[in-house]
């Protein structure tokens, strides 16, 4: 058993687990997180593949298996399952426990963040890794921008985001560490937290952000709750 699947592992074997607690009943979204993980995996394992071509990152073979999907190590794949299936868990829980309340979503904010993501992209133009981070955090402002009303941004989701930050940075820490992934130092600024690329903590919002918004839409959807 590689180190990468293991990490996998350690990573849902508790949502998992209490997924069929009786409370939260997570099992019974099971359908809204699914098409979560297709919808948003589909675009980030697509920016993963391409990425690993153009040499952004490799695997480390001492700490993957031979088995690929598509060039990429079938944990990296499972990776795309793991976390955001733990990440909607939480959500789900916090919004068990917490009363949820809506607040309105700050248009100048949003623009100020695009315009300055932007800017980013341009700048860091000449590294693929920092520039497409800055790009995916540019779509994920514009997205929050454009369905505002609809999405809305609520305490839970606030909260969700800043407690997956604590698990991310134990994740990549040993992922980075090992190191599992190495990245391309003409691709990335060189900036690191511990061992953890500053561009991945971008990346880790856009995603994150991206896999709540698409279940929060979701779950509140007829078609869903019928």
């Amino acid at each position: 058993m590689s180190v990468y699947l293991l990490i996998n592992i350690f990573i849902i074997i508790i949502p998992l687990i209490m997924s069929f607690e009786k409370k939260i009943r997570f099992i019974k979204k099971l359908p809204a997180v699914f098409l979560t993980l297709f919808t948003v995996g589909i675009f980030f394992i697509a920016w993963d593949i391409n990425a690993t071509e153009k040499g952004d990152w490799s695997f480390n073979p001492e700490f993957v298996s031979g088995l690929k999907i598509a060039g990429l190590p079938y944990e990296e794949i499972l990776f795309f399952i793991t976390v955001p299936y733990s990440i909607l868990f939480i959500y789900e829980s916090l919004r068990h426990y917490l009363n949820e309340r809506t607040y309105d979503i700050n248009r100048m904010l949003l623009l100020t963040g695009m315009i300055i993501f932007a800017t980013a992209s341009y700048y860091f133009i000449d590294l693929n890794y920092t520039s497409n981070v800055m790009t995916a955090m540019l779509i994920v402002l514009l997205v929050a921008l454009l369905s505002g009303r609809t999405f809305g941004i609520t305490n839970v989701l606030l909260i969700t985001l800043l407690v997956s930050f604590i698990p991310f940075i134990i994740v990549n820490y040993f992922l980075t560490s090992l190191p599992v992934l190495i990245y391309n130092p003409v691709a990335i600024t060189g900036i690191r937290f511990i061992t953890i690329p500053v561009e991945d903590f971008f990346y880790s919002f856009s995603m994150i952000s991206a896999w709540l918004m698409v279940y929060s839409l979701l779950i509140k959807s007829k078609l869903l709750n019928k």
